[in-house]
């Protein structure tokens, strides 16, 4: 797969963060996954969001964010509300 921002969801702003934590290909980012990515841009950027959550996880599966599963989203806030400050 080419740049990151031909995914769903990543725009040349968050691409720009990941590529800033060592993360420049469709493959590193599915590797690591969608959590550990998140973490890694909030270490770099202390106002990423939920919803900048969601994005990495639905480009990692393909699709828009406001298409993950609801149990998928459950989980994600869950995560998400544990590293909130």
């Amino acid at each position: 797969m080419g740049k990151l921002s031909e995914l769903p969801n990543i725009g040349k702003v968050v691409e720009e963060q990941l590529n800033q934590v060592g993360i420049n290909t469709y493959e590193q980012l599915k590797e690591i996954g969608s959590k550990d990515a998140w973490l890694k841009i909030k270490a770099i950027d202390s106002s990423a969001c939920i919803h900048r959550l969601y994005a990495l996880e639905g480009a990692i599966q393909g699709i828009r964010k406001t298409q993950l599963p609801v149990e998928k989203k459950a989980e994600l806030k869950e995560f998400y509300d544990y590293f909130k400050k």
